[in-house]
Parts: structure tokens; C-alpha cells; sequence
């Protein structure tokens, strides 16, 4: 499956959140034609601003819970043959209280999609799946096979994570990116949905003592929103050069462990934040350690992040001063 030029048709699921905007706005900016799904649930109008009037962008307001919605829109968007699904129930915490949901809308729908992807003969299917899937598997850095039916799962969200990327993988039109902490802007600080990174900018600049849930010690790796957008364009075949990805399931990460000590003196380095951390219990469903193994995803698509963490930072930081004026 080979990129054969311009003005292909995209489906983007989740267009109003954090990162289905970024790839909205990258794959119009590529000359691909792009139908935005979203109801807004943990998405924004506003992240869609500079792209909502381009002329080969069309959004419905809609859940995918949707019965038919791919052939519904099938039916009124010729040429459609690229499904990027992003849109879930984001929010751990959310999900371990509303279990039966967050099976229905992370796994339930995905599988509809999927299978209405491959009766209208898509050409791919990229799946946003999570680094939640491997629950708390210390056996770092952590390999695509490490996750599987014996897997102890830590919440409802990475459980359905987990099943719709397999299932997902094992379709011919499928890939699935386990992805691990994506940052940069647009990413609400105010949401109950946002990361570390996002908060703790937040925090920083409103020159309040940043908090830490735990010890600080546990670690993450953090991957810039730019490198994730292009990890979807490469799996999905939509870049000018490189291979076509098998269909399977891939990490994208950055293979680099950065604890949440670290974070925070950067941050407060970065915004002159002199305050002392504050630190509160730890949350239920958090994992501690997470390290992606980016081997395989490299290999296949000829992709590397290209973004350090303290880049990524100021980039941000750069949009969430801008945006604040």
C-alpha cells in the first residue's frame, strides 16, 4: 500500500481534540481531503479554528457510537479511503467509574468502524491506542507483545484500549499506535482529560506550586504532538516517501523515560517558577513507570521522533503564553 499522490479522502474521528486537530490541519495542509467527526465530549471548537472554513474540510457533529456512520458518510463524501479513529473516552479516571461506556465507545464503536472500514474497502484504518494497554508491566522498555490476554489491566480505559487495538491489528486494513505521553499545544490545561505537562505549565505560569500525585519518582515517555501526526501520516501510508506499514500494532513514544521530578524542575527552569512542589496521594489506575520500545514502528515506517522533551517544552509553553493574551 503505497502513497499514490495527493487529494486522497480522510475520515478523522476526534477532529476537535488535542491531536485529531493537529492531524486535520497536517493532512490538509498535505492536499488531502479531510470529513471531521467529533461531538465534543473532550474536544473543542475553538482547536479546530484554523481549519474549520477550508474548502476540503466538511465536520459533523456526531458520536461514532452512531449505527452505519461511516456508510452514512460514505454516501454524501465520495472517494473516502482513510479512517484515523481518535475519538474515545480519554480519561482514566473517568473510565473507572463509568466502565460499561467506556467499553462501548473504546471498543464497541471501534470494532463497528473497523468493520465498516473493510466493507467499504478502505484502504486503512490507523487506530489511536494507548500505552495504558500494558497496565503496570515493569519489563521496560516495554515490547508490542507484552500486551496480551494475561495483561492486568489497571482501569476500564486501557482494558478496551487493549481489545479494540488487537482487534484493530489483526484486520488486513489495520494499524494500531499504542501512543505513549503526547504534549504540546492545544492541550486544555483546564480539562479533566489533559496531561502532566499541560497542568503543570498551567500552574507555572499562574505562579502556583505545582502538584504531584506520588512520589514524583514514577516516570513516563513523553512524545511531542508533532512527531505523533506524522507517525499517523507514515502508518497510513500518506507520506511522499518510505514503506508502506504492515497492518499490526506499534508503539510511538520516544523511548526515552523522563520521571515527573524532572518534569516539574524543567517546567519551573523554563517559566521561573521558584515555588516549592507540593505532593498529594497517589490516584488509582496511574501507572508508574512507562517506556516505550520504538524499534518496531522505526523499522516499519522509517519514522524517529524528532522533537527532545525540552523543545517540545518550549513550543508549548510559546502557545500557552500566546494563548493567554
Amino acid at each position: 500500500m503505497k502513497n499514490v499522490g495527493r487529494n486522497r479522502g480522510c475520515v478523522v474521528t476526534g477532529v476537535a481534540g488535542f491531536v485529531g486537530s493537529h492531524l486535520a490541519e497536517k493532512l490538509l495542509s498535505l492536499g488531502h481531503r479531510v470529513v471531521g467527526i467529533d461531538n465534543f465530549f473532550s474536544g473543542y471548537p475553538e482547536n479546530m479554528a484554523s481549519f474549520k472554513d477550508h474548502p476540503a474540510f466538511t465536520f459533523y457533529d456526531t458520536s461514532i457510537a452512531e449505527e452505519g456512520l461511516l456508510e452514512w458518510i460514505s454516501g454524501r463524501h465520495s472517494g473516502l479511503s482513510y479512517c484515523f479513529h481518535l475519538a474515545a473516552i480519554v480519561s482514566v479516571p473517568y473510565s473507572m467509574d463509568h466502565e460499561e461506556e467506556t467499553t462501548k465507545i473504546n471498543y464497541d464503536a471501534t470494532l463497528k468502524l473497523l468493520q465498516s472500514a473493510e466493507k467499504l474497502r478502505f484502504s486503512r484504518l490507523v487506530f489511536a491506542g494507548s500505552a495504558a494497554e500494558y497496565g503496570n508491566d515493569q519489563r521496560l522498555p516495554l515490547l508490542e507483545t507484552y500486551a496480551d490476554e494475561k495483561t492486568r489491566h489497571l482501569s476500564p480505559y486501557g482494558q478496551a484500549k487493549f481489545m479494540a487495538s488487537r482487534a484493530v491489528a489483526s484486520n488486513p486494513i489495520g494499524v494500531a499506535l499504542r501512543f505513549f505521553n503526547i504534549y504540546g499545544p492545544r492541550q486544555d490545561p483546564r480539562s479533566p482529560y489533559s496531561g502532566v505537562i499541560s497542568r503543570f505549565l498551567d500552574m507555572a505560569l499562574a505562579n502556583k506550586v505545582l502538584t504531584i500525585f506520588g512520589d514524583g519518582h514514577q516516570a513516563r515517555d513523553f512524545v511531542y504532538v508533532s512527531d505523533v501526526v506524522e507517525a499517523y501520516i507514515r502508518a497510513a501510508g500518506l507520506n511522499d516517501t518510505g514503506p508502506s506499514v504492515p497492518n499490526g500494532v506499534y508503539n510511538v513514544g520516544t523511548g526515552k523515560s523522563t520521571t515527573i521530578l524532572e518534569l516539574a524542575e524543567t517546567i519551573k527552569d523554563l517559566t521561573g517558577n521558584a515555588l516549592p512542589l507540593n505532593f498529594c496521594r497517589e490516584r488509582p489506575g496511574d501507572i508508574r513507570f512507562s517506556l516505550a520500545s520504538v524499534d518496531a514502528f522505526s523499522g516499519a515506517a522509517h519514522w524517529v521522533p524528532r522533537i527532545s522533551l525540552r523543545a517540545g517544552l518550549r513550543e508549548t509553553l510559546h502557545w500557552v503564553r500566546r494563548d493567554s493574551v
